[in-house]
């Protein structure tokens, strides 16, 4: 990067959650396949917005760390890299079945803002011109000791001790335009203002936005009421102090983790079909993970119901109360705007009051014994019809009239 000034020209297009669509690479076609639409972070999984890198193999990521004139760190960057590494590269490679390996590559020396922090406005709904200051200042002095194109993400991390950091800041910064930096795109960069330490699981959140995973959390009007009535504690993308974070098996499913061989897909036909679903979080063999992970039934043309397991193991290792968990999925809806929404299979009560982040979901899953009909007319009863020796279950799907869409 020759001048700040390069900078400051694509930070013009920068907004904070969006980013326009990218190229699609074709992944898979069947009838359970929802297409990917233009909503933001979208749940198809026909395709692949190749704006965003693939979590498979390894990915490198660069962490840069930012002090101020107005504060002297009092944390080593020793510290702050131990505060999300080794637990954000462990998260990706359980839930990954071993398939992603993230990899990080911290500066070893602060990086010297040129303003004070307090000057930069840092909160969570920043000021755009603010943040594209920020932004273009920590780009053009990390740029002297960084060679960006050798790395797929890059985590700004600042002081957290700095008078004007602003934990509620952290997020991924998406550009319409990607920055240039010397000649490397730069689509998006993951701005880290967390306390020390930080919050649980919060880089892997934050990364997960950038290998296209939506926020699952619905945010109030003023603030003022629940944010995890979507899913509560049953994936990292709506709450990083979820008990059980696991990543849902549908993202699991886009992002390449799990294949045909993990998927039962329910025909639109009316009819019964039995599942052996085993645990989600389950390790994998040799050559990946084994047995059915998913069962989907398509219920729309952008729609679909998933049934999964979930035990405690792996990253759910946490979790409240386990069984056959089912959720709604709609390709057409945009990031933070419920894409996913799990279904309570028991609407009454709720569970571990003092640890879950939305207790009412916290005992959504079925057990042996119990089902569950979604929708009315034309709906789908899922009925778990025993436990089996490994922790997974044996399910029944009942599709009650025929399905038909277009699209």
């Amino acid at each position: 990067m020759s001048r700040t000034a390069s900078v400051l020209s694509c930070l013009t297009a920068v907004i904070g959650t969006s980013l326009a669509a990218g190229p699609a690479v074709a992944l898979t076609q069947g009838p359970c396949v929802l297409p990917r639409t233009d909503a933001h972070h979208s749940e198809g999984t026909d395709s692949w917005n190749t704006s965003y890198p693939r979590p498979l193999g390894t990915r490198d990521a660069l962490m840069v760390f930012l002090s101020f004139p107005d504060h002297r760190p009092q944390v080593t960057t020793e510290a702050l890299v131990a505060d999300h590494f080794p637990i954000t590269s462990d998260f990706f490679e359980r839930a990954s079945y071993s398939r992603f390996d993230l990899r990080v590559h911290p500066m070893e020396r602060w990086v010297q803002m040129p303003a004070d922090s307090v000057a930069y406005g840092i909160e969570r709904d920043w000021e755009p011109e603010l943040r594209g200051d920020f932004l273009s200042d920590a780009m053009a002095a990390a740029n002297r000791r960084a060679n960006f194109g050798a790395y797929d993400v890059v985590y700004l991390v600042a002081d957290p001790d700095a008078p004007g950091v602003d934990s509620d800041a952290t997020k991924v910064v998406n550009f319409d335009e990607p920055m240039t930096v010397d000649g490397t795109s730069v689509p998006r960069i993951v701005t880290v203002f967390e306390q020390h330490p930080p919050d649980q699981h919060v880089l892997a959140h934050e990364t997960g936005h950038v290998f296209d995973l939506p926020d699952l959390y619905h945010r109030p009007e003023g603030d003022s009421g629940d944010w995890d009535t979507y899913v509560g504690d049953w994936d990292l993308m709506g709450s990083q102090f979820g008990l059980a974070p696991d990543l849902f098996g549908w993202h699991k499913w886009k992002l390449g983790w799990l294949g045909p061989r993990n998927i039962d897909c329910v025909p639109s036909d009316p009819g019964e079909s039995g599942h052996i679903l085993r645990p989600l979080g389950a390790p994998a063999a040799a050559r990946g993970p084994t047995g059915t992970r998913l069962v989907v039934v398509r219920t729309g043309p952008f729609e679909a119901v998933a049934i999964e397991a979930r035990t405690r193991v792996g990253n759910d290792a946490g979790l409240c109360r386990g069984g056959v968990l089912l959720y709604r999925v709609r390709a057409d809806a945009a990031s933070a705007d419920g894409p996913v929404e799990v279904i309570d299979g028991h609407p009454d009560s709720g569970a571990c009051q003092s640890s879950s982040v939305y207790p009412p979901l916290a005992d959504a899953a079925l057990r042996a014994g119990q089902s569950h009909t979604v929708g009315e007319r034309g709906g789908v009863r899922v009925e778990v019809v025993s436990a089996v020796d490994d922790g997974g279950w044996r399910v029944r799907v009942t599709r009650e009239a025929p399905q038909s869409w277009s699209g």
